[in-house]
């Protein structure tokens, strides 16, 4: 891979002399403007706006707009007697947990390849002493004529730069929240927890760029003297976007997560589950317990009075019939 900088990394008084190779590159189909009536490329020209003649990039300079709109240029010899400790140097400043970089700042990614043979001891010194730490080092450099942030971690046996934003290029994230204040509720939080145990792990590195290949299949399909490639059939409606029903929406989801997976296409009733559970021990026990306490009350009160009247009958003496005088 070709270098794109070549310095050092100042590692306290360790000087590691280093090549910087861009560790991405972008895979998009790039497509070219062109006259539509008879396919011209269409170019650009930079022209100068007073004379209006073609200017050659020889010819091109730097300069800064004012706020009135005046021009005040700047020459290359003006940036070189800037005081750039960075220059040609990749300088540590600090070991911090991997944890403690907010993403939102990552910018490029390079990879930092020993330049000659005595830079190997003290890279691989440092790329060891980086697993070790289980910390990346944050540093200073420059490229491209101005000063920038760096975080250094190793991926596999190479040491690896992120340029990182500075942290007055991090935009606060004012105005980007919901503000309708809305309500959560728990059987909503277990179906999305259903969904994301669903959906599982995926090994990054067979995902793929559906889009780039339709888009390149297309090109040949029109290149052998086709019409292109067939459009989808028309799938349903999404709804512009929005979630009419956030339940029924998550049960299909993870219902389709499963079909994918080949597992049974079966989602619990999380939505009856615990409300119904409590609710329906609630009114059973107040049936078991109320009516309960009453028809004791009710039927030991009748047993009582019944065993009371028995007694009586019982102990009350018997009476003979006595027999009616006839009167003459």
């Amino acid at each position: 891979m070709r270098s794109i900088w070549n310095g050092a990394i100042s590692f306290g008084l360790v000087s590691i002399p280093i090549k910087l190779v861009n560790a991405t590159e972008s895979r998009s189909v790039s497509f070219r403007q062109v006259h539509v009536e008879d396919g011209g490329r269409i170019r650009y020209r930079k022209v100068c706006e007073l004379d209006g003649e073609e200017v050659a990039p020889a010819e091109i300079g730097k300069a800064y707009e004012d706020a009135d709109g005046t021009m005040i240029p700047i020459t290359d010899e003006d940036l070189a007697t800037l005081p750039l400790p960075t220059a040609k140097t990749i300088e540590i400043v600090a070991f911090v947990p991997a944890g403690g970089i907010d993403p939102l700042q990552m910018d490029a990614a390079y990879y930092l390849s020993a330049n000659g043979v005595p830079a190997a001891k003290p890279y691989t010194l440092l790329r060891e002493a980086l697993k070790r730490s289980d910390r990346v080092a944050v540093a200073k450099y420059a490229l491209r004529g101005r000063e920038r942030l760096g975080v250094l971690r190793v991926v596999d046996d190479v040491i690896a730069m992120h340029g990182l934003l500075w942290p007055d290029e991090i935009r606060a994230p004012e105005g980007v929240a919901p503000e309708t204040p809305v309500t959560v509720r728990d059987v909503e939080l277990d179906l999305a927890d259903a969904l994301m145990a669903t959906l599982g792990e995926v090994d990054i590195d067979t995902l793929h760029d559906d889009y780039r290949e339709a888009v390149e299949e297309m090109i040949a399909a029109k290149a052998a003297g086709g019409e292109g490639v067939a459009p989808p059939e028309p799938g349903e409606e999404d709804g512009g976007g929005q979630v009419i029903d956030l339940m029924a929406a998550l049960e299909k989801s993870v219902r389709e997560a499963k079909e994918t997976r080949g597992e049974t296409a079966e989602v619990t009733d999380i939505t009856s589950r615990r409300p119904a559970k409590k609710t329906a021990a609630k009114k059973t026990a107040a049936k078991k317990t109320a009516p309960a306490k009453k028809t004791t009350k009710k039927t030991t009160a009748a047993k009582t009075t019944a065993t009371k009247k028995t007694a009586a009958a019982k102990k009350a003496p018997t009476k003979k019939a006595t027999p009616k005088k006839r009167t003459a």
